[in-house]
């Protein structure tokens, strides 16, 4: 089911965190306020707080005040901000986005890769892998750029089973072997949620990437 959650577990620790440092301010607000008051309750008549001594303390009492009122503003835009930015993902989800996350396999729909060769590879190799991280498929491509449909078979030309599958590619260069990449694949999204670390993307299978590994979007 297409989903988009809230930002429940950020703005939970956001707002325990932020709550635990206005306790602690609050505290000394009201401990500077109670040594203020017994101050001016138990000076000598004779011999008063002088005003210069009273004017840093008022500017002192303004001031841990001014940085209760901060914070909780500070807490507000975070809420705020954090709500914009699910609100700009929630266009994300359905879409297909392009990243070296594993792509799930259905049993019978290709799956779209964005093979990235290196300059200079006269011959590539694509190594197919499955959850296990077991080879299930080695097969000769043409060393480019171009995007290609993985059907889904393995080595002896039989359909796989439906599951996660990684993808590599082997450059060689007059049969020597000189990079191996991982391929870039297209995989639906299907959730976007908040954490503790920022705003994460479920893809179709359950593959979990950060919204700043996605190098293309293109429609489901």
């Amino acid at each position: 089911m297409t989903t988009i959650s809230s930002l429940a577990a950020t703005t939970t620790t956001t707002a325990q965190a932020s709550t635990s440092s206005n306790s602690e301010i609050s505290g000394d607000f009201e401990t500077f306020l109670t040594m203020l008051t017994a101050q001016l309750k138990n000076q000598d008549p004779l011999n008063p707080v002088d005003s210069t001594d009273y004017a840093t303390q008022l500017a002192t009492f303004s001031g841990v005040e001014q940085q209760v009122k901060t914070n909780d503003l500070l807490q507000t835009l975070a809420a705020q901000l954090g709500a914009s930015g699910m609100s700009e993902l929630a266009g994300w989800v359905g879409m297909e986005a392009r990243t070296e996350a594993p792509a799930w396999f259905d049993g019978s729909t290709p799956v779209t890769l964005a093979p990235a060769p290196v300059h200079g590879a006269d011959q590539t190799v694509l190594v197919v892998t499955d959850a296990n991280g077991n080879a299930v498929s080695r097969e000769a491509i043409s060393p480019t750029n171009e995007q290609l449909s993985w059907a889904g078979q393995d080595s002896s030309g039989g359909t796989l089973p439906e599951g996660l599958y990684s993808f590599s590619l082997e450059s060689y260069n007059s049969g020597t072997l000189i990079d191996t990449s991982t391929v870039e694949t297209y995989g639906r999204i299907t959730e976007a949620q908040g954490s503790a670390d920022g705003t994460q993307l479920i893809l179709r299978g359950g593959a979990v990437i950060a919204t700043s590994a996605v190098n293309a979007l293109r429609e489901g």
